[in-house]
């Protein structure tokens, strides 16, 4: 499959065995899946490489220790943050729910407030609920722009000095719409508040900077970056960081143990309790270093492309309803009228094309869209116009069949 984009060629399809030639995965924004040299990366380091990390002196373990440590510098590289910044997690949701326990749980109390906004995933919400329930704050919603976008104008107004946290999503899952990061960490910052950036749907995307940006929190998760599942970083500012009491206790992330006392790691190691996955760290690094040799430029620009061609293709048919922006970053969700989006998506298998179906673990955000669930294909480095054209094909017969 070749797609041409900025006058340079992306055929990558040939790096994904889990892609037949007969099938469309159209999915990526639920899971990526997975090229050649991270799963090499991965057999690897079950295999021949194999050992524990941080604890063994012989040369075995001495030497996967570096490559875990390795990855650590290679997540700060990419992240443009500091070695030290970088914690390893299950994913991105227990990275928001570390900094829900161990930072808003210590640092918020009664009457403060925390600042949403309507289209976030459950796992940027759910947990700052958690937290405001035990300590009495309160949570503020942002609506969306006329064009669903994260509206920073409402967003400006409604801040206060009593807000203490604004956590958003870099890119919605749902709707593809790119936050302005910077604009949103400035004026968080203007009354005093900490900012926690959802970065899954944006570091597969584009090119992500934490120092540019000037956040406070930042999380993402592997699986959605080609890598493997399991495994997902936290990033945070160092102070906040080490001023944060451990999330778990156990192996690894202590200084001392003594049943009178125990004093702790300092980060990121405290916030690592017990055996790492330390394959999932391995498959990590290889998915980064993946991405960066195509380049996130010449990603971003080859998934604007197949976006463009898709809302284009499906706005022909009168039948479906297009959600999000029209620049919106690799995803298109959308709706076919009288039909139900499991319905959709069932008929669209029957065809070999694989879409993501329901609420997308947004449903605030569905409620504001007035609908119970949309249909949303999202696109990755192996896509290209067949798929797009074996989507519309599927939406056709789904007319057809519903009339």
């Amino acid at each position: 499959m070749t797609v041409t984009f900025d006058t340079r060629p992306l055929d990558l399809l040939a790096d994904f065995p889990a892609i037949r030639a007969d099938w469309h995965y159209l999915d990526t924004a639920a899971t990526s899946q997975k090229p050649q040299p991270v799963l090499d990366a991965i057999n690897r380091a079950y295999g021949e490489t194999y050992a524990t990390v941080h604890r063994g002196v012989y040369q075995r373990s001495a030497d996967m220790t570096l490559a875990y440590e390795a990855a650590r510098k290679r997540v700060a590289a990419f992240l443009g943050g500091k070695e030290a910044e970088v914690v390893f997690v299950r994913g991105a949701t227990e990275g928001i729910n570390l900094v829900a326990q161990c930072w808003a749980g210590t640092q918020l109390k009664a009457g403060d407030r925390i600042l949403l906004s309507t289209l976030e995933h459950h796992s940027n919400i759910v947990p700052w609920q958690m937290v405001a329930e035990r300590v009495g704050a309160e949570i503020d919603v942002v609506p969306l722009t006329a064009d669903q976008r994260i509206d920073l104008d409402a967003m400006e107004a409604m801040l206060t000095e009593r807000h203490k946290l604004v956590a958003l999503a870099h890119v919605s899952n749902v709707l593809g719409s790119v936050l302005d990061a910077k604009r949103a960490t400035e004026l968080a910052h203007k009354v005093g508040a900490k900012v926690l950036l959802d970065g899954c749907q944006a570091v597969p995307r584009m090119a992500v900077n934490v120092a540019e940006i000037g956040c406070d929190f930042y999380v993402m998760s592997g699986h959605k970056l080609y890598g493997p599942t399991g495994i997902g970083v936290l990033w945070g500012r160092y102070e906040l960081l080490d001023a944060m009491p451990p999330y778990q206790g156990g192996g690894s992330m202590i200084d001392r143990v003594t049943f009178a006392k125990t004093t702790y790691a300092p980060p990121p190691g405290r916030f690592e309790a017990g055996t790492p996955h330390i394959v999932g760290v391995v498959g990590l690094h290889a998915a980064i270093d993946y991405v960066d040799a195509i380049g996130l430029e010449r990603i971003h620009a080859h998934e604007t492309a197949l976006v463009r061609q898709a809302r284009e293709a499906l706005s022909q048919l009168n039948s479906v309803r297009l959600f999000g922006p029209e620049d919106s970053a690799g995803i298109v969700s959308f709706a076919v009228e009288g039909v139900h989006p499991h319905d959709v998506a069932t008929i669209l298998d029957e065809g070999n094309v694989a879409i993501r179906a329901g609420h997308h673990c947004a449903q605030p955000l569905m409620d504001a869209l007035g609908v119970p669930a949309t249909a949303r294909a999202s696109f990755g480095v192996y896509n290209g116009a067949d798929d797009i054209a074996a989507l519309v094909k599927g939406i056709e017969r789904v007319t057809r069949i519903f009339g």
